[in-house]
């Protein structure tokens, strides 16, 4: 077997041989031996890669704007990074998504991707770093602590704009269904106990508008990602940076991220406040939470099929047992209520992360990116399979939903303002003792007719 090539590279620490092949470097390598913690890359969240290479590109280019990077390592690094945001090497981002160093590891990841593909473009070998160096270059008037922020709120901004398409849709399918179900009449419930009537078309309805709702707050929320402390460096002074670069990178930023990205308006703070970290990750449980409590209703609307509620039917999707024949679980609704429960344990994890910052800087962002993005990724994911694979195909069981109608007892709330409370009670409770209809009851306590209480029920 033939050993496997490698060149030398060299940091502060020493000299280390890395795979020839690979275009990260020694920084990364040292990192991918200290963190073999999650086995997860920071590849495994495309957006965070891209804004990384996105910042880097505004960066190269601001930085030659105000002379201090030449034209041709300017213009190789903006190559190298268009590479990357095409879907080019994502795999040569290999470092853990949990590293101590406050994003560090993750910078120096970027860095060395970046400046060994701009080399590929020059048509010189990898490592040649006195042609094109990843902090001297690719890292010029940066600091990890204002990039790697700046690039997961990119991130974050990005996986909640995908996600508020996706939640219209799933509110559009409610509404599909409520309109194909308005005429339906059946027995709404309050703790779980027959209550009034109602229509499965409101029902369906009232799913549609509490996804709105929280559409409008996540597009509220959005905004706040949108400040960033790039130019303010390590904590906020803006040391390495020259005078004008601040304005000059955020501009390339806006244009290469098409998001209308703001300066912080206090750089201090900014370099350790993320507040805007925790928004997104309450209205992520938030969303979450109606998501599951939804999905427990539809499990409990299709429980059965001849034991439970039996009232709508979910889309066959799977076998349900590898035991019972004939067995389909709401595997859908299922899905989404785990989802849920990790949303909301990211969001204990990301508030603790949050208050556990000292001084200048918060060491825990990368315990929040990841996080954040994986809550994005599955509750995006999760969305689109509740949509096509279950609301888009429920049926409504007609018979059921009649026949619970005509001998609910929760029906005869409606005729209390003609028959007086005690007179509807003593019926409701004739009505489940005998097991007769309700208009039956009704019309046994009272003056009316059993049509006159049927006519009353019905409205």
């Amino acid at each position: 077997m033939s050993p496997i090539a490698t060149r030398l590279e060299r940091d502060s620490l020493g000299e280390l041989e890395v795979p020839a092949d690979v275009y990260w470097g020694v920084h990364t390598a040292r990192a991918r031996e200290n963190f073999a913690i999650s086995n997860t890359p920071i590849s495994q969240h495309p957006d965070l890669v891209e804004a990384l290479v996105t910042v880097k590109d505004a960066v190269a280019a601001a930085n030659h704007e105000l002379g201090l990077l030449p034209a041709g390592v300017a213009e190789a690094i903006a190559v190298a990074c268009r590479r990357v945001r095409g879907g080019e090497l994502h795999d040569q981002f290999c470092v853990d998504v949990l590293q101590g160093g406050a994003g560090t590891s993750t910078n120096m990841n970027t860095n060395e991707v970046i400046a060994n593909a701009a080399l590929e473009f020059l048509g010189l070998p990898r490592g040649r770093y006195d042609v094109v160096h990843p902090i001297d270059d690719v890292n010029r008037s940066q600091s990890t602590n204002d990039v790697y922020p700046t690039a997961v709120k990119i991130a974050v901004a990005n996986g909640l704009l995908r996600l508020i398409p996706a939640l219209e849709d799933l509110a559009a399918a409610f509404e599909e269904r409520s309109v194909a179900f308005g005429d339906i009449v059946k027995i709404g419930r309050t703790q779980l106990q027959d209550a009034v009537p109602m229509t499965l078309g409101d029902e369906f309805a009232a799913f549609a508008v509490a996804i709105r709702e929280d559409v409008v707050r996540i597009g509220d929320t959005v905004p706040l990602l949108l400040e960033c402390s790039l130019g303010g460096t390590a904590v906020g002074t803006g040391v390495t940076a020259p005078a004008g670069y601040r304005e000059v990178a955020l501009e390339r930023l806006r244009e290469r991220s098409g998001l209308p990205m703001s300066p912080a308006a206090h750089l201090f703070e900014a370099s350790w406040d993320v507040s805007a970290f925790l928004q997104s990750s309450a209205v992520l449980r938030r969303t979450a939470i109606k998501l599951s409590k939804i999905s427990n209703d539809l499990r409990l609307l299709a429980s059965g099929p001849q034991a439970g509620f039996g009232e709508i039917r979910l889309p066959s999707r799977q076998a349900g047992s590898s035991i019972m024949p004939g067995k389909v679980n709401p595997v859908i609704p299922e899905v989404m209520n785990q989802i849920a429960f990790a949303v909301m344990g990211a969001d204990v994890t990301i508030g603790v992360a949050a208050e556990g910052g000292q001084l200048q800087l918060n060491a825990f962002e990368p315990v929040m990116a990841h996080s954040l993005l994986q809550s994005l990724g599955w509750v995006t994911n999760g969305v689109s399979a509740l949509r096509r694979f279950c609301v888009e195909g429920i049926e409504a069981n007609d018979g059921v939903l009649a026949r619970n109608v005509a001998t609910s007892v929760g029906a005869v709330t409606a005729l209390v303002p003609s028959i007086g409370y005690e007179a509807a009670a003593h019926a409701a409770q004739h009505a489940l003792r005998t097991g007769i209809p309700i208009a039956d009851a009704v019309s046994q306590h009272t003056g009316l007719s059993p049509e006159q209480a049927a006519e009353l029920l019905a409205h």
